[in-house]
């Protein structure tokens, strides 16, 4: 693997859920097809130049140094620091990568520092322990299918998707708080699946966020893309409502425009819009609030 320096690691992310963020690798093996955001902002930018290139991940080399000149100025600033924004802390199969993030949280925790994380790797289970993480930390999996058909498409580099879930349910058996990101989430012309066995897999979180798949001309190429993400966020919520778990829509995933009507069947229209394709006579009901 290769390395890199930069000059500060801790930045102020402007996001609500986690008002800091850092970034120790440049780019992501995964290589997610999406296509991904984080990829396709570093390639406006120039920092990267090819596909290629992203899928070689790159370590910042003085993280630790980083973090040892920059935390004693900024953690009573801190709430919740954000691993990663444009990369993956726990990058499937990289040793090198999951153990300079482990060494990170180490870091946070010594100054009672939060961490919010999202992977599409593995969590090792020594994140369970207590005595050297921080407890508040939240652990968190991107889902969007089960199917590993899916994955080898859109998600190539990324650990199976049954692993994660397994590795997720050990942190949270261990008292730990674990979420979901279902983003994005495929319209039916992108790829056919039932979310109700998804949500049925990974019942056990403490949060859900669901969103709709951007940045691809496909969505929109499914004639009633509206309604059915209007449909999908209306059966997470419900789902969300039944089993006490938080949950969170994506700003843009729920169209205003294609407002829900009341119908007196509710699971008919969830079968026509699960399995694709025909409009029903009408949306699911749900609490936009």
């Amino acid at each position: 693997m290769k390395y890199i320096k930069r000059k500060t690691l801790l930045y102020k992310s402007g996001v609500e859920y986690a008002d800091y963020g850092l970034n120790h690798i440049e780019g992501c093996s995964h290589g997610c097809t999406y296509p991904c955001y984080a990829f396709m902002m570093k390639k406006r930018c120039g920092i990267i130049k090819t596909y290629k290139d992203w899928i070689q991940p790159k370590i910042v080399e003085n993280t630790l140094e980083l973090l040892d000149k920059e935390l004693p100025k900024v953690y009573k600033k801190i709430n919740t620091v954000f691993l990663c924004f444009s990369t993956d802390p726990f990058m499937y199969q990289q040793k090198e990568v999951r153990d300079l993030s482990l060494a990170i949280l180490k870091k946070l925790n010594q100054y009672n520092v939060k961490s919010t994380l999202i992977s599409k790797g593995l969590y090792p289970s020594i994140l369970g322990d207590k005595k050297l993480f921080h407890a508040q930390n939240d652990y968190g999996s991107t889902i969007v299918s089960l199917s590993e058909e899916y994955r080898a498409i859109y998600e190539p580099g990324a650990a199976p998707i049954s692993e994660r879930i397994k590795a997720l349910k050990r942190l949270h058996d261990s008292g730990l708080k674990t979420w979901i990101s279902m983003e994005p989430y495929p319209t039916p012309n992108i790829f056919q699946q039932d979310i109700r066995r998804i949500l049925n897999g990974i019942s056990f979180v403490d949060k859900i966020v669901f969103g709709r798949w951007n940045y691809s001309k496909k969505v929109s190429g499914h004639k009633y893309h509206k309604e059915f993400y209007n449909s999908m966020a209306g059966y997470v919520i419900e789902f969300c409502k039944k089993n006490n778990i938080e949950i969170h829509i994506k700003k843009g995933t729920i169209s205003e425009d294609k407002p829900p009507e009341k119908i007196e069947d509710n699971e008919v229209a969830l079968e026509n819009y699960i399995l694709n394709t025909t409009p029903s006579t009408g949306w699911l009901i749900f609490n936009k609030a």
